[in-house]
């Protein structure tokens, strides 16, 4: 005697299939898209040296800015190479404000880091990722 599976069975197991699928497709995208934002906020990492740095040197923040005083020129990605990174422009913008952009691998979201002195006269700075970041609303950035 044999016995398989009915077509209401198959029909079953393979409603329950799609089901998921339906679910864990735009998961998989979302943490991809995460995983790949990793490197804008690898990329300011220069920037945010050379920021440190300038205000070790020169005691203020509004001198910090691109190609001055140690920190990084600003970089654009070209457009050949687009395709190959997930990071279109880093920016240092006046007191040490670093803006990185992200290409449209990463739906364009934007990185903004504002560095603040703190208090007491300590040299070393804190940084905030400020709220007009784009990648915070998308849960690409802390």
């Amino acid at each position: 005697m044999q016995r398989g599976f009915t077509l209401i069975e198959m029909l079953i197991v393979v409603a329950i299939v799609g089901i998921l699928a339906a679910i864990a497709v735009p998961q998989y995208q979302g943490y991809t898209k995460r995983a790949k934002f990793s490197e804008v906020v690898s990329a300011v990492q220069p920037y945010k040296l050379g920021v440190e740095g300038c205000y070790q040197t020169t005691g203020a923040l509004t001198a910090c800015t691109a190609g001055n005083n140690g920190v990084p020129a600003d970089a654009t990605t070209a457009a050949a190479d687009a395709a190959k990174t997930s990071v279109a422009s880093v920016a240092t913008g006046a007191a040490g404000v670093i803006t990185a952009t992200g290409s449209t691998a990463v739906d364009g979201a934007s990185y903004i880091l504002e560095p603040a002195v703190p208090t007491g006269g300590a040299l070393a700075l804190t940084w905030t990722v400020r709220d007009a970041s784009t990648c915070k609303a998308k849960g690409y950035c802390s």
